[in-house]
Parts: structure tokens; C-alpha cells; sequence
């Protein structure tokens, strides 16, 4: 890639980022929507909006002459909701060029450096930088480096742009099924997610479901003067806080029965795990933690689980708000990261199995007076299923093509992943046209996706427009 090619790919870097992208709001999403319609069209894209009952899909494609196959790449262009105070800078969308001092933080530099000057180690600072507006841009770079080449693929390509994910896809499935003819494809690509933690190149043969429950409990119908009360009326945040602890053990291993059933590895499957150079000293280190749940022996087997986790908690008030009370409800919300052995339906009715062996009566909605008699131990249970897991086998005819392109691009065999950790609305494509997916990470790991501060490393940018060139001229298997 040339310095001439390089300089436009970071112009469509900083313009991708310039636009809120929070899909809670539609009419930031429009702007983000006719920027992707005019950005292909200028390229001689044929695109088309697929509409859903809510925000639609967009579908991109490009024909090649005499091609037999096709690709389909999946991107998502919304972002994660900004709190902005929490931001080391004014505005999430306004990008910043950063490098890092000799005390490990980091410094704002003038942007204009990027027109004369390269480091790979200096970040841009933006929401959806790396989750997955970064990406996208090295999509489209590299595809317009090729094309100033005068290359091009041996094979025909759509790309399905997701305005959703963020919000867990929500119409994406039921749209997937509706328009199966249109997105007919011989494989799936998707460019989310970060590199493996060594920040090798890497692929990622498949990526866990996910779902989620919320539970609330409930004590006095409103809250009570604790010194009246205190003693007397349960309290429905010790009530939650014992109905949670009794479904894990001391280690984090899920207690409830049948939980894990089916996850089993064979000895190849075992050696998949153990070829990823995990630095686990250094991720716990990195991550402030003096000890790891054993669900698995390793990270790698961990993430191969189910998992049942509380992501919040709530009841009453605390810090300079707090007031002596027994609260009416607790509430917690747990997400449900699924693997391809797990049906989120069947782990349904094992945590309702559990919780009514607690001694609970389990609702639907806020209990009635008369329930609330007949009930000591209430809670309500309200839960979805967002999408499923998927996983491509690794010796597949896809995974050996793009283990081919990655050595063209870099020398080396990259890192391979059975399946992630974090969760991609990929399954619906899979099910609905099976054809196997498989994804292409290239952002930075500690690149602080979904939170504050949001990055995309510049050696991690070029590196990414590199492998999409690759891929991109890689001979069809």
C-alpha cells in the first residue's frame, strides 16, 4: 500500500467516525445510512435499503464477470451509546490522534501529524473507531487501493451493513429469512472484533450466542424506615443476593444441573485451544484480578462454555443518595453467552428449575396483592433470546482459503480461534442460507470497545486494509 493510497484511507477513517451513530436515535442512523449509500455508489456499488419494521438493512454488491462464487461480508455501522464525561476528550465524534507518555497514558497530538508523519503505536479516539466503523474503512480502502491497481476479486461480493448491532439486531433474523434469496452466498465474512491479545493477525472460526433474563425480587409493596422494619420485612436485595450465589459455585462454575451438558472436547479440539498464545499472566494483570473462575482450564476452553453472567444490579440507593430503607425490588439483569451445544430455551428451564427448587414462586409480571400473600418468595423472570451461536470447522474449504490469504498478507499463519468470546449476529446467515462464516478480527484488543476512550491502533488500521487486500485477491477455493 503506497503513502498516496494510505493518506485517503485516513480521511475515510476520521469522516466514518465523524457521524453519531446511536441507534436509540433513527435520525443519526439516516445520516450514517445515505453515508454508506453514497460512498458505494461512487464506486460503482449496486445498493438497495432491505426494509425491516424498524431501521433497515443496507445491501451492497458488486458483480464480478464470469465469477462462480460469492462472498458476503457482514459490517455494523452503529455504535454504543456515549457518556461523555467519562471521555478523555470533548466529543466522542470529534476523532483525536493520541500517543502514549512515558507514564503509560495518553496525550492528544495534533491530527495534522498523520499527513507527513506515522507511528504505528499513535490511536485515533473515537466511538466506533474500532466497533466497527475501523473496520469498514479498511474494507473500503483496501478494496480502493485494488482498484487503483486495476485488481480486483475472482469472485462476486455483498455486503450486509447492520445499523442494529448495538442493540442486539433485533429485526435482523426475521429479515435475514425474508430476503434468503437476496443474500445468497457461498460463505461469510465478518470484520468485528478485536485480534487475539498478542495482536497477531487472526481468524475466529465462529463467536457465542447470546441471551439474556432479568429478575426482580420483591419486599414491602413500598419501601420501609428500616428501624421500623428493619428485622421483620424481607428485604428483596438479600432475597436476589442469595437466589444468584446459590446458582454458581466459590470457583464460578455454574451449579444448576445440566447446565454444561454436551460440552466436551476431544483431545484435537484441546490442542486447538492450547496452540493460542494466551499470555494469561499478563491478561489477568491487565485486567486487575488475582484469581480466574475455572470454568476451564484455560481461557480458551472457558469461552468454548455457557455462560450466565450478572452484568447489573439494582436496588435502593447508595453513595450520597442513600436513605435507611428496606427497598420494595431488586432487580438484576444477567446476559446468557450461548455456544452451539447450548439451546438457549433448554437453559431457560433449567435456571426456572433452579430458582423454583429455591423455595420461588416465579411471575411474569409485578405480583398482585394476592400473590404477594400466597408467596413469601416472589420473583419475576423476564428473558429473550437475541441469536444463537455458530462455529466453522477449522479444517473447512473456507478456513483454508483464508489461512492461504493471511499467509499472503503476512508471512506467517495467523492465530487461530474455534470460537470467541463476544457475540455477532452471524448465526441467522448460517442457518437461514447455510453457508459457513468465519471472521476476520483486525482491531486492537485493548482497544476499549463499548467503553470510554475508544480506539483504533494506526499499525492495527494499515494492517487490516493489507488483509482485506489479500483476502480480496485471493483465488476462490
Amino acid at each position: 500500500m503506497t503513502e498516496a493510497q494510505w493518506q485517503p484511507a485516513l480521511s475515510l477513517l476520521t469522516e466514518i467516525v465523524s457521524m453519531p451513530n446511536d441507534a436509540v436515535f433513527p435520525e443519526q442512523i439516516e445520516v450514517n445510512i445515505q453515508w454508506c449509500e453514497d460512498i458505494f455508489e461512487d464506486r460503482g456499488w449496486s445498493v438497495e435499503r432491505l426494509e425491516t419494521a424498524g431501521i433497515p438493512l443496507l445491501l451492497v454488491e458488486k458483480t464480478q464477470a464470469a465469477a462462480t462464487k460469492t462472498a458476503l461480508f457482514y459490517f455494523h455501522v452503529d455504535g454504543q451509546a456515549v457518556d461523555i464525561s467519562k471521555w478523555d476528550q470533548p466529543d466522542a465524534y470529534v476523532p483525536v490522534l493520541k500517543a502514549q507518555n512515558e507514564s503509560g497514558n495518553w496525550e492528544p497530538i495534533a491530527i495534522e501529524k498523520l499527513q507527513s508523519e506515522y507511528d504505528p503505536e499513535w490511536r485515533i479516539f473515537a466511538r466506533s473507531s474500532s466497533d466497527d466503523k475501523g473496520p469498514l474503512a479498511m474494507f473500503i480502502s483496501g478494496w480502493d487501493a485494488l482498484a487503483e491497481a486495476g485488481l480486483a476479486p475472482d469472485y462476486s461480493i455483498k455486503i450486509i451493513l447492520d445499523f442494529e448491532e448495538e442493540q442486539g439486531s433485533p429485526r435482523l433474523p426475521a429479515a435475514v429469512v425474508e430476503y434468503k434469496e437476496k443474500l445468497k452466498a457461498d460463505l461469510m465474512l465478518i470484520m468485528d472484533g478485536p485480534r487475539h491479545t498478542s495482536n497477531e493477525p487472526t481468524l475466529s472460526y465462529g463467536a457465542r450466542g447470546i441471551a439474556d433474563m432479568t429478575l426482580t425480587t420483591y419486599g414491602p409493596k413500598v419501601p420501609q424506615h428500616s428501624g421500623h422494619y428493619g428485622n421483620y420485612s424481607p428485604n428483596p436485595a438479600l432475597l436476589l443476593s442469595q437466589l444468584l450465589a446459590s446458582m454458581k459455585d466459590a470457583d464460578g462454575r455454574i451449579v444448576i444441573p445440566g447446565y454444561y451438558d454436551d460440552i466436551t472436547f476431544t483431545d484435537a479440539e484441546r490442542e486447538i485451544f492450547s496452540k493460542v498464545p494466551d499470555n494469561e499472566p499478563a491478561v489477568q494483570k491487565r485486567l486487575g484480578i488475582g484469581r480466574t473462575d475455572k470454568v476451564g482450564e484455560t481461557y480458551q476452553e472457558s469461552i468454548n462454555y455457557p455462560s450466565l453472567n450478572i452484568r447489573g444490579l439494582n436496588s435502593g440507593y447508595t453513595g450520597t443518595q442513600a436513605t435507611t430503607i428496606i427497598p420494595a425490588t431488586a432487580v438484576a439483569e444477567l446476559d446468557i453467552r450461548l455456544v452451539p451445544e447450548s439451546d438457549p430455551n433448554r437453559l431457560f428451564e433449567l435456571i426456572e428449575d433452579h430458582i423454583n427448587a429455591q423455595g420461588f414462586h416465579i411471575v411474569s409480571e409485578d405480583p398482585t396483592d394476592e400473590e404477594r400473600m400466597n408467596y413469601p418468595k416472589l420473583v419475576k423472570m423476564e428473558k429473550s433470546v437475541s441469536y444463537q451461536a455458530f462455529r466453522t470447522p477449522m479444517d473447512s474449504d473456507a478456513g483454508a482459503w483464508l489461512r492461504k490469504a493471511m499467509n499472503r498478507a503476512f508471512g506467517k499463519d495467523p492465530v487461530q480461534i474455534r470460537i470467541s468470546g463476544g457475540s455477532i449476529p452471524i448465526s441467522p446467515f448460517v442457518d437461514a442460507l447455510g453457508i459457513p462464516a468465519i471472521t476476520i478480527p483486525t482491531v486492537n484488543a485493548d482497544n476499549n470497545q463499548h467503553s470510554p476512550n475508544e480506539n483504533l491502533r494506526l499499525g492495527n488500521y494499515k494492517e487490516g486494509i493489507q488483509a482485506i487486500m489479500s483476502v480480496l485477491t485471493q483465488p476462490m477455493y
